[in-house]
This record gives C-alpha cells, sequence and structure tokens, in this order.
C-alpha cells in the first residue's frame, strides 16, 4: 500500500503556521513536483521566511496522529490586495481532499476578515484544481522573465457573507 493514505485514514488539522514552520514549508514549496521539468525555475531558491509566516495567514496542514505534524500542506493569504498568495500540498498528501479542506479555510479567513474576493494567480497545473474548488478564471498573467517566462491563468474566489 506504500505511504499514499486513505482520506480517512488520518484526521487533519489546519493550523496557523508559525516560523519554526519555514524550512518544512519551504521544502514542500521547493520538492513539488508540479514544479519539475519546464517549471523548476519558478521555485529553485523560493524561501518561505519566518517573516512571511508572521507577515501573512499562513495556515499548514498536519496530521492529527503525528507528535511533530508533518506539513501535508499549506497557504497563504495576504489581505491587501486580497489574494491566495501559496497553496501547495505534499505530492504524497495529493488525493486526499486536503486542497479541497486548505481552500474552504482560506474562505473562512477570507470572510472573518471581511474579504467579499480573493484573487489567485495559479500554476499552469494548478489550473483545473482552482476550477473545481469554485474558483471563477478572470483573465492570464503575463510572463515575467525570467522569474515565470510563461503566462498564469487569473482566478477568483467569490467569497459570500454569512
Amino acid at each position: 500500500m506504500g505511504s499514499r493514505i486513505s482520506p480517512i485514514s488520518q484526521p487533519i488539522i489546519i493550523r496557523r503556521a508559525v516560523a519554526r514552520d519555514a524550512k518544512r514549508l519551504t521544502r514542500l514549496v521547493r520538492g513539488s513536483g508540479a514544479y519539475r521539468g519546464q517549471y523548476a525555475s519558478a521555485v529553485a531558491g523560493y524561501r518561505v521566511g519566518p517573516d512571511y509566516i508572521e507577515a501573512h495567514r499562513a495556515f499548514v496542514a498536519v496530521g492529527a496522529d503525528e507528535p511533530g505534524g508533518r506539513a501535508l500542506g499549506f497557504y497563504s493569504l495576504v489581505l491587501a490586495p486580497p489574494e491566495l498568495d501559496l497553496l501547495f500540498v505534499a505530492d504524497e498528501a495529493q488525493g486526499r481532499g486536503i486542497g479541497r479542506l486548505l481552500v474552504a479555510h482560506m474562505q473562512s479567513e477570507a470572510r472573518a476578515a471581511g474579504l467579499d474576493r480573493v484573487m489567485v494567480v495559479s500554476h499552469l497545473p494548478a489550473a483545473d484544481f482552482y476550477h473545481r474548488v469554485g474558483a471563477i478564471r478572470t483573465g492570464t498573467a503575463l510572463a515575467n522573465p525570467p522569474a515565470v517566462p510563461w503566462d498564469r491563468p487569473e482566478f477568483e474566489f467569490r467569497i459570500p457573507s454569512e
């Protein structure tokens, strides 16, 4: 059966990221299979630092049964302008609904902050995911070489008030 875990075998906790999470979140970004090959340059030197975690609403998904709380995924919500800046799920944890849980959590955080919409510039391979979780395509972010030499789809989450 390997290291893949079924969706119901382990409860997931989403908690606020703290400075000591920085290295594990950086490893998650740099190790992402979605950024191999032609996309590798986008994350090669990327760093999620303690300063970034403290400046934004960053949240990490961890397995409730794991004492060290291995990072299964995380996201970062920037309030001004409202943007889902980062959303990553560990390769070995994909397909378990963690990305969907993180998006729902982000929407709840955005609503609590009084936001009515949150923009996201999607990595090309993630565009279908954002569409499936309810984001609406709003445009295209043009390439910004050398860091990002390809155009990327822009989406928006509409955050209904409750």
